[in-house]
């Protein structure tokens, strides 16, 4: 007797791992930007560790309340979606077989392999077809609102700890140079962690991500340079 197992996919994974990397890169960036330019513009070792920790805890709850309300948007639209699909099938049902079997000839069916699939995917679960093959709604990748937000909320407090930790421990003479320095290396394993989750090339990712965290530190590193000559 054959065993069957479900294969897994990382297209599974996208739902979290895409507001984890958001967060933690995120995190990283805005902390170690903000502790650069704050000690850029001369600021006390009090003042830019204030800073940092003001920035992890606002950003934190910006990061999660965001994430929540955009990806609530797109459930609230998903499942007006579906509501109306759900009255079309009611109103329409002959419609509907129509409309499925047109989407499954499309793809490449015969016409008559095409109705026979439309016909036993309505008498199993019309809702579902029409959500997984009109729609293009599926479980897998189905909104999630309060899972996003916490990803969101702990990977950026975890990226921003980083920063933060060395802002904490090193000399202020220091700082310059060791807070952009660990950044980018933490940014750079970020990306290759992300990219390998997600079955992408490794370095690649781990450039493209140093690469941007690279180009907002010193911006912001130059921004409080210029501001603390100024004041």
């Amino acid at each position: 007797m054959p065993i069957h197992h479900k294969e897994r996919h990382r297209i599974e994974r996208i739902s979290w791992l895409r507001a984890a990397v958001l967060g933690a890169n995120d995190g990283i960036v805005s902390t170690a930007s903000l502790v650069l330019g704050v000690a850029a513009a001369h600021g006390t070792p009090t003042n830019v560790l204030v800073a940092g920790v003001a920035g992890l805890v606002s950003g934190a709850m910006a990061m999660a309340a965001g994430e929540y309300v955009s990806v609530h948007s797109q459930a609230d639209t998903e499942q007006a979606e579906l509501a109306r699909e759900r009255a079309e099938l009611k109103s329409d049902d002959k419609g509907e077989h129509e409309e499925l079997k047109a989407i499954y000839i499309g793809r490449g069916l015969d016409p008559s392999l095409a109705k026979q699939v439309a016909d036993q995917l309505m008498v199993h679960d019309a809702i579902d077809a029409h959500a997984r093959d009109e729609l293009g709604i599926s479980e897998t990748l189905s909104a999630r609102p309060i899972q996003a937000a916490f990803a969101s909320a702990g990977s950026f407090a975890f990226g921003a700890a980083m920063p933060l930790l060395v802002t904490a421990l090193v000399p202020e003479a220091s700082l310059i140079i060791l807070v952009p320095g660990t950044s980018l290396l933490f940014l750079a394993l970020l990306g290759a962690l992300a990219a390998g989750a997600g079955g992408a090339g490794v370095t690649v990712g781990a450039i493209r991500v140093t690469f941007w965290g690279a180009l907002a530190m010193g911006v912001t590193a130059g921004v409080g340079a210029l501001f603390g000559a100024i004041v």
